[in-house]
């Protein structure tokens, strides 16, 4: 054995040490030459009762994949990571860090800072999904008729991503109930719903976590998928949800909505959902964008050209500029507003969740509305070189 196998050896065997005393939190592999694997992390899970370190690759085109190892097969594990490129290997225990380096020439480095009692930054996985205060655990029937789980309520590895992407939306909708009517029918539009994920999970939260009655809008252009989802909510006896097959264009709203969701509506059909829940007064909106095309095409602004010179640069500012503006419109309209990470941006760069809580004392002639309208207007024009006033809705 050499040197940098000694050396591999003793991280693996400092690895197998945290892991079995329980102060184990995760360990991360990155900087891995240009190819298929992008990065690698290992949490602790639960599988059949058995603790095990879970290495999920994340790979290119949005791929991952998940390996368990037990405490006897860590060093097989790790040394297969490290042959597949690795570069830079960090452990995160609740006592220290220990870390290993491979040069640029292939020679190992180990270094540790155990025994220091640091504060643990994640919670101790008591399951499969490292449940960590979530609010679904996939035992919920919706997430069992929607393919998330299985039958025994297990997540399944391709949906583990999702399944984290729900609980997070949940969440957010969890964080705004104080900005909702406390009493009475709630009423909530999911527009783009697509597979309609995100309202299977937000209506089962009102409905069976916050015990609210729901009217449930959710509204697509795929006859197929509309169908497929007014037979799951059949299925689940979610009788306050309604699917409509049509163009979210061409919706309207007897009542002021409460609440207004969309998923990663594609370009303009952002602005589309946006539009309609100013329109309608909606008192909540929770929308995360998707290909901000618009901007891309239009932007003409000479003092950004050092930038947008570049198609890729181009392409993040508009983006990033997009959301900015759709922001300041919601704040001209008479809405608090705020931009999350609804998710890790390694799961999905479409990661952004744009927030609007209506303001109750807003008044369209007010000064200080005036001067919002006049902000977003100034900026659409620094961007665009066009003129654009907006109107009283």
């Amino acid at each position: 054995m050499n040197m940098n196998e000694e050396k591999i050896r003793s991280f693996c065997g400092i690895l197998r040490s945290s892991f079995e005393s329980g102060k184990f939190i995760n360990v991360t592999f990155s900087r891995f030459p240009k190819g298929e694997i992008l990065k690698v992390k290992g949490t602790r899970k639960i599988i059949r009762n058995s603790p095990v370190i879970q290495f999920e690759y994340f790979l290119t085109e949005g791929r991952v994949r998940h390996e368990n190892a037990t405490a006897d097969s860590l060093e097989s594990a790790v040394s297969a990571v490290i042959s597949a490129g690795a570069r830079n290997c960090q452990l995160t225990a609740s006592d220290g860090t220990a870390t290993l380096l491979v040069s640029s020439k292939g020679a190992v480095n180990v270094t540790e800072k155990l025994g220091q009692n640091l504060k643990t930054l994640f919670p101790k996985s008591s399951g499969n999904n490292n449940e960590k205060n979530y609010i679904f655990s996939g035992e919920e029937p919706f997430m069992k008729e929607l393919g998330i789980s299985d039958g025994e309520g297990r997540v399944h590895d391709k949906k583990q991503s999702k399944f984290r992407q729900i609980n997070r939306f949940a969440e957010q909708v969890r964080d705004i109930m104080k900005n909702l009517p406390q009493d009475g029918r709630l009423t909530v539009y999911d527009l783009c719903c697509g597979k309609s994920y995100l309202s299977f999970a937000v209506y089962a939260y009102l409905v069976e976590v916050a015990n609210r009655e729901v009217d449930m809008i959710c509204v697509d252009l795929k006859k197929s998928v509309i169908e497929y989802c007014a037979s799951a909510a059949s299925k689940l006896g979610y009788t306050g949800m309604r699917f409509l097959c049509a163009d979210i264009t061409e919706v309207t709203s007897e009542v002021e909505p409460d609440l207004v969701i969309s998923l990663h509506a594609c370009d303009t059909a952002t602005d589309i959902v946006l539009d309609f829940a100013v329109r309608n007064r909606a008192k909540v909106i929770l929308s995360t964008p998707c290909c901000q095309h618009e901007m891309f095409n239009i932007m003409d602004c000479p003092d950004l050209s050092f930038i947008s010179d570049y198609s890729i640069l181009k392409q993040k500012i508009a983006s990033a500029a997009t959301d900015a503006l759709r922001l300041a419109k919601l704040e001209a309209y008479g809405y608090k507003t705020d931009a999350i990470e609804l998710i890790d941006p390694e799961e999905t760069p479409k990661n952004v969740l744009l927030r609007g809580v209506r303001r109750k004392d807003y008044s369209f002639d007010s000064p200080s509305a005036a001067e919002k309208r006049q902000k977003y207007e100034n900026a659409y024009r620094y961007m665009t070189g066009k003129v654009l006033e907006l109107e009283r809705t």
